[in-house]
C-alpha cells in the first residue's frame, strides 16, 4: 500500500493567457488531488446571473477586476482548492499575496499565437479580444502580463508537454515535491 503524501495547505492557482488550459487542466488536477475546483469566470457568472462578456460590455473591465478581487478575498479563508482565475487576474494588485503563502501559483505558459489557435476552436467569448486585430491584442496582453505570470512558483510550458506531464508537475507541486518539469 502506498503512503499518502501530505498536500500543501493552500490553494493551487493556475494562471496564464486565455487559452492556456487553466480550466481544463484545473479540473483534472482537482480530481487527482481530491480538491474542489473553481473557475472564477463561471463563479462570477453564477453570482451575477449573466455572462462575463455581457458584464464587461455593461460595466467595463475595472468593475470586473473588482469582482475578481472580492472573490479572491473570500477564497483566501476557504479550504484548499484548485483555482482558475481569468487571464488578467494577476493584474489585480495584491491578489497573489492574498493566497500565497500557503497557496502556490502555477503559470501555464503558452505563446500568444498558440493561445489564439486554441481560442479559435472555443465558443467562449473573450471580452478583451473583441478588437479589430485580436492577434495583436493577445500579444499585447502577453507583453503586459508576462512579468506577473513569471512570479509563479512553477511555470509549465503547455505547448511542449503532454497534458499528463502538465498535470503530474502540478500535482507534484501540491505535494511539495520537486515538480521536475517546467
Amino acid at each position: 500500500m502506498s503512503q499518502l503524501i501530505p498536500q500543501i495547505d493552500g490553494h493551487l492557482v493556475l494562471v496564464g493567457l486565455p487559452g492556456a488550459g487553466k480550466s481544463t487542466i484545473g479540473r483534472v488536477v482537482a480530481k487527482r488531488l481530491g480538491r474542489p475546483f473553481l473557475d472564477f469566470d463561471v463563479e462570477i457568472e453564477r453570482r451575477l446571473g449573466r455572462s462575463v462578456s455581457r458584464f464587461f460590455a455593461e460595466q467595463g473591465e475595472p468593475a470586473f477586476r473588482e469582482l475578481e478581487v472580492a472573490l479572491t478575498q473570500e477564497l483566501a479563508a476557504a479550504p484548499p482548492m484548485v483555482l482558475a482565475p481569468g487571464g488578467g487576474w494577476v493584474t489585480n494588485v495584491g491578489v497573489i499575496e492574498l493566497l500565497r503563502p500557503p497557496g502556490r501559483i502555477v503559470h501555464l505558459r503558452v505563446s500568444p499565437e498558440e493561445a489564439m489557435r486554441r481560442l479559435s476552436r472555443s465558443r467562449i467569448v473573450r471580452p478583451l479580444l473583441q478588437h479589430a486585430d485580436p492577434q495583436a491584442r493577445m500579444r499585447q496582453l502577453w507583453e503586459t502580463r508576462n512579468a506577473l505570470y513569471n512570479r509563479a512558483d512553477l511555470t509549465v510550458d503547455v505547448e511542449v508537454l503532454a497534458s499528463q506531464q502538465v498535470t503530474d508537475s502540478i500535482v507534484a507541486l501540491a505535494h511539495e515535491g520537486t515538480p521536475g518539469i517546467g
